[in-house]
């Protein structure tokens, strides 16, 4: 077996994957709350090579192939002001629970939510937002303002409609990301529980934690990896042809 060009192969593989994370990333940075993926490569030990004309399989020297592994960033992005009074950022760990329409949960860190015709508050796709005793049901009829409290309680005036529900994971990064910055708990060795060093920010919503500029680097990091790779097959392509050429015609 030519190992190299077997290992320049898997990076190629490998250097695709990264430069399609590099680009979901990018094309997300502008989503509030979205959680960029990050990558490392690694070695993993691919078989052993039979010493020279022993016959002998599996009893020579190891080859070792490229292996990558991506992971979800939950660093906080940075939160901006809006003004608008059903706009949350949450200060600490944690996600909002929102209600999917088949009823099941999801989870997000984008607070840019809305209050719906019947008075719920919901997300900008319409998502029910969960509070700890159901949906944030608000009254149509009172003339007070919206106000949402550090610890979550939302009130108008001093009538409070309900407190909303913040959850953590005890290994965030077994969630499974789906559109529109929501994640759902798909993993059964995750775990939910609350998040009780986590405040809200009214009027404030929470960006990306993707940088744009860190990203372009990756990408092009990733273009000069791949062609590298492909110059490692290229040259061992050459290799083999001058073997075969100069072996088929021996002087």
């Amino acid at each position: 077996m030519n190992v190299s060009l077997v290992q320049a192969a898997a990076a190629l593989t490998a250097n695709s994957r990264w430069e399609e994370m590099v680009a979901e990333n990018l094309s997300s940075s502008s989503i509030p709350g979205f959680r960029k993926s990050n990558l490392s490569f690694s070695g993993v030990q691919a078989g052993l090579m039979a010493p020279m004309g022993s016959g002998q399989a599996g009893k020579g020297d190891q080859y070792i192939m490229p292996k990558l592994e991506s992971r979800m960033s939950f660093e906080a992005g940075l939160a901006r002001y809006t003004g608008e009074k059903t706009d949350m950022a949450i200060e600490g760990p944690g996600f909002f629970e929102i209600q999917m329409p088949n009823g099941t949960p999801a989870y997000t860190r984008s607070g840019s939510f809305q209050v719906n015709s019947q008075g719920q508050l919901i997300t900008s796709s319409g998502r029910l937002v969960m509070g700890d005793s159901g949906p944030i049901q608000l009254d149509s009829n009172n003339p007070k303002v919206m106000a949402v409290a550090p610890t979550g309680e939302v009130s108008q005036g001093n009538d409070v409609k309900g407190k909303v529900k913040l959850v953590n994971f005890n290994d965030a990064g077994r969630l499974t990301a789906i559109s529109g910055g929501l994640f759902i708990a798909n993993d059964p060795k995750l775990q939910v529980t609350e998040a009780p060093s986590s405040t809200l920010r009214q009027f404030y919503v929470e960006g990306s934690n993707t940088t744009p500029a860190k990203e372009m680097i990756n990408l092009i990091s990733a273009m000069r990896t791949y062609e590298a790779n492909q110059r490692v097959i290229q040259i061992n392509d050459e290799r083999m042809g001058r073997a075969i050429s100069e072996l088929g015609n021996p002087v």
